[in-house]
């Protein structure tokens, strides 16, 4: 039997099950004990913090109530080197902006847990006067001062980690008094991750999770967010399904019961929106196959997350329309850009407008729904016939255990990513977009689609580069990742003008 007191994670069997109390006790401990602001933590304190907070600051209960009531709630990113700035900038997102829900994204150093070098960021960015760091140093600050960011807004307010290692800046986030986390073991790692293996970032948000389980035995429904596929390329609804249901499945495991599914818009109305609707129903399918019947799945759509053009028109075009995007899908979130995203971090006051922008749009197509739409059907249909034989042979493949599937699946290329950085990934599948813009499978590498689905993609793609004039080869998805970012007169030329 393992000593409790050397217990380390790793020490345990690598599985989707809980991690015991005794031993989660013991990890606690260790992870508190890295940076001295987790000789703040007090557990049962920070639970008696958020019971002592009104319910429209609770984004638990916010997620549940906008799910109930039809609403598409607003969350922009952003975060500052400084508590200063970061307060600046929580107000001016909760006040000019309407931020429904209000975020901190932390800074690269905190998310590759190098605080040392967030400390000196810090000062840096006193000294400069603006923020040297590309957000906020929570663990640094510790909850205590972190609090204030709590204190100074009055809506809920949600942790954007990046990291594929999230053990203390949750603890920090939690205890602080936020209500949400974005994050999963099976996305960030994959997404942001080189050289951590897919095991090990799993049992790192094994880690968070159980720890919001833990808010929740204490009656804190603390809302966590699986936050999508974020390589920055074009990711098929099928592939960002099938890494939300495995990551819902993981948290599941560790007792969470508020997990959100996050979704990069593809720009296509009718694939968003089926995507949208199927996240959904295929995550609860497949908890309800391993015995889960209680999780709330509220699904947020992302703003585009390829490259963005310069031009501030073209850009606030693309934010209006994930706008519209998200709520004519059903979406109960959306999270948002600004005309500033080909520039790097934007300004709160152009962060804020992006919130506007989006929150007009959502306005106007809130009563637009496409249920009864052929195409919407057709596209729901399809997105299951891609997405059930994957997730199958998943849990196949680790005999019932995601985890242990999960690991296997994208060892042998039966689970695949596109673009992935991660060195544990095949990535061979490669997506392109059709000749109605719906992004298709070009090649689908090791995974294991349906024979009939793929003849559907080639003969969409084979249209396409018939009417383009293009090889129906590789290049067929690679320009289909910068297309939004070329200039209108690329795009949209006026087509009668003699050449000069």
């Amino acid at each position: 039997m393992i000593a409790l007191p050397q217990l380390e994670i790793d020490d345990l069997p690598f599985t989707a099950k809980r991690i015991p109390d005794d031993a989660f006790a013991v990890m606690r401990e260790k992870n508190l004990a890295r940076w001295p602001t987790g000789a703040e933590i007090d557990i049962e304190e920070a639970a008696a913090y958020h019971h002592a907070l009104p319910q429209h600051k609770q984004l638990g209960w916010v997620m549940r109530q906008a799910d109930a009531e039809g609403r598409c709630l607003t969350q922009p990113r952003g975060g500052f080197g400084t508590l200063e700035l970061q307060k600046e900038l929580m107000t001016c997102l909760d006040q000019q902006g309407m931020a429904d829900i209000v975020p901190t994204t932390t800074d690269s150093y905190t998310r590759n847990e190098q605080w040392e070098n967030a400390a000196r960021g810090i000062e840096e960015s006193k000294k400069a006067g603006r923020s040297m760091l590309n957000g906020y140093p929570m663990v640094n600050y510790g909850p205590r001062a972190t609090r204030e960011l709590i204190e100074c807004i009055n809506k809920p307010a949600i942790v954007l980690s990046g990291t594929a290692m999230p053990k203390l800046t949750a603890e920090v986030g939690f205890a602080a008094g936020f209500s949400g986390y974005l994050g999963s073991g099976f996305a960030y790692t994959t997404s942001y991750t080189k050289e951590v293996s897919i095991a090990q970032g799993i049992r790192n948000y094994q880690y968070l999770d159980r720890l919001a389980a833990t808010y929740a035995d204490m009656g804190v429904d603390l809302h966590r967010r699986q936050p999508g596929f974020l390589t920055g390329t074009n990711i098929p609804p099928c592939i960002a399904i099938l890494t939300g249901i495995v990551d819902a499945l993981l948290a599941a495991g560790q007792g969470v019961k508020n997990y959100g599914l996050e979704l990069g818009q593809t720009m296509h109305l009718v694939q968003d929106a089926a995507a949208i609707k199927m996240a959904r129903v295929l995550t609860q399918e497949y908890l309800t196959q391993l015995g889960y019947t209680d999780i709330f799945t509220p699904v947020t759509s992302l703003h585009w997350m390829g490259a963005w053009p310069y031009d501030s028109a073209e850009c606030e075009a693309l934010v209006a329309y994930g706008g519209t995007l998200a709520a004519i899908g059903g979406a109960v979130s959306v999270t948002t850009k600004s005309s500033h995203e080909a520039f790097g971090i934007p300004t709160p006051e152009a962060n804020a407008a992006g919130l506007r922008n989006t929150r007009m749009a959502i306005y106007m197509a809130r009563q637009i729904r496409l249920d009864e739409m052929p195409e919407y059907k057709r596209e729901c249909d399809l997105i299951g016939k891609e997405v059930r034989p994957i997730m199958d042979k998943i849990l196949e493949m680790g005999d019932g255990d995601v985890a242990i599937g999960v690991v296997r699946a994208c060892e042998a290329g039966v689970m695949d990513i596109p673009w992935s950085p991660n060195n544990y990934m095949k990535s061979r599948v490669m997506p392109a977009r059709d000749i109605d813009g719906y992004l298709r499978m070009f090649d689908c590498g090791e995974m294991p689609m349906d024979t009939e689905v793929m003849a559907y993609h080639h003969e969409r793609l084979r249209e396409r580069a018939d009417k383009d004039g293009l090889p129906f080869d590789h290049e067929l998805a690679v320009t289909s990742v910068y297309e939004f970012s070329e200039g209108l007169e690329k795009l949209m030329p006026f087509p009668w003008a003699p050449s000069e």
